[in-house]
């Protein structure tokens, strides 16, 4: 088994970002990440063209399908929000940070002109989880105080374990405090996080999208039949 320091992984990532040279882990882990957690939510662009679009700031589309305008917005969107969680690697999550995060991620995209999106702030609108299989997150009017509660409990832990961060983020995603963009903000709290505690940080894979859904809505289940 290889060993990898974790820290000097977390250093990298976070030289290689202000180096701004590609070819490296933080150019693999832009592309890789940003690709992926768009693709979950329904975006429709290629990795050829997600890693061209971080390369060049351009892409030349290899199909005829129409690309949204908010796609091609929020896939650089990511970028700037994987950057912005490597410049606070270190810094205690909060509620505002969770807020900045969603902001820099919907950032000149047409929800940000929708009131009912509420961007800059947390969901005025009830919203769930999925189309079908339907998952019920908290009412826009519990949001405030389920997001101190959770906070509450993982500041109040001793030891950040991985399991306590995939805790975190299926209470997080229960919650879905946003009016949108709540998977890929959840998904980036877990990357940094992870680089915090000295955890291996790991993309959640569009390949694995229904293994990743069956999981937030079977959790608590198969967390129960874990201990029995």
């Amino acid at each position: 088994m290889i060993k990898v320091n974790l820290n000097k992984l977390k250093l990298e990532l976070i030289s290689q970002r202000k180096s701004k040279f590609k070819g490296n882990i933080y150019h693999y882990s832009q592309v890789n990440f940003a690709y992926n957690s768009n693709k979950i939510e329904g975006g429709r662009l290629t990795e050829d063209e997600t890693e061209e679009i971080f390369v060049t700031d351009s892409f030349i589309s290899k199909s005829d399908d129409a690309i949204k305008f908010d796609d091609l917005t929020e896939m650089k969107n990511h970028f700037r929000l994987f950057d912005y969680c490597i410049d606070n690697i270190d810094e205690t999550l909060s509620k505002d940070m969770m807020i900045k995060m969603n902001k820099i991620l919907k950032r000149n995209t047409t929800d940000e002109e929708n009131p009912r999106y509420n961007v800059g702030g947390f969901k005025v609108v009830p919203n769930k989880i999925g189309l079908i299989n339907v998952i019920n997150t908290s009412d826009p009017s519990d949001v405030e105080n389920d997001i101190d509660e959770l906070l509450n409990w993982y500041r109040g832990l001793k030891k950040i374990r991985l399991e306590d961060i995939i805790d975190f983020h299926y209470r997080f995603e229960r919650i879905h405090p946003f009016g949108d963009g709540n998977g890929r903000v959840g998904r980036m709290i877990m990357f940094k996080e992870c680089l915090k505690n000295n955890i291996m940080p790991f993309i959640v894979m569009d390949d694995d999208k229904s293994f990743y859904m069956r999981g937030l809505k079977k959790y608590n289940d198969d967390k129960m039949s874990r201990k029995l």
